[in-house]
């Protein structure tokens, strides 16, 4: 049987610019705070959205983030969704592997930020925009 997710509470958060980075983090750092998530947990979580984050403002000029408190029985995790509305991703298969980039980086961004979540979605579309979903729990 599996136990329903519900949202016991949710924030937008508009990133356009790298100084809403810091915003979206504190926000980010509260929520796991709020649920007591411990340490390692919330440094998993905070290095695959900031990855994301970034991600969000290098390639698509910036987006929201959908930040999410749930939870699933005795489990309670944050949920982020991070939406824009850039030049999407045509091979997400290509960009999900290790030491793929379309710039001159190390290519461990996304598939990086997978490993440090315990779920994690893509769904992006050529020409309008990308979504990522990740979800940790407080104590996976």
């Amino acid at each position: 049987m599996t136990t329903r997710l519900i949202v016991l509470n949710k924030d937008q958060v508009p990133v356009l610019k790298e100084q809403d980075v810091v915003v979206f983090r504190n926000r980010l750092k509260e929520a796991a705070t709020k649920i007591k998530m411990g340490l390692v947990n919330q440094t998993k979580l905070i290095t695959a959205a900031s990855e994301l984050v970034r991600n969000m403002l290098r390639y698509a000029g910036g987006g929201k983030v959908l930040l999410e408190i749930v939870s699933r029985g005795r489990d309670n995790g944050v949920r982020l969704t991070f939406a824009d509305e850039g030049p999407g991703i045509s091979d997400i298969g290509l960009a999900m592997k290790d030491g793929y980039s379309t710039q001159k980086s190390l290519g461990l961004g996304l598939p990086g930020a997978k490993r440090l979540v315990n779920e994690f979605d893509i769904q992006s579309e050529v020409g309008k925009g990308t979504s990522v979903t990740i979800l940790k729990w407080a104590n996976g």
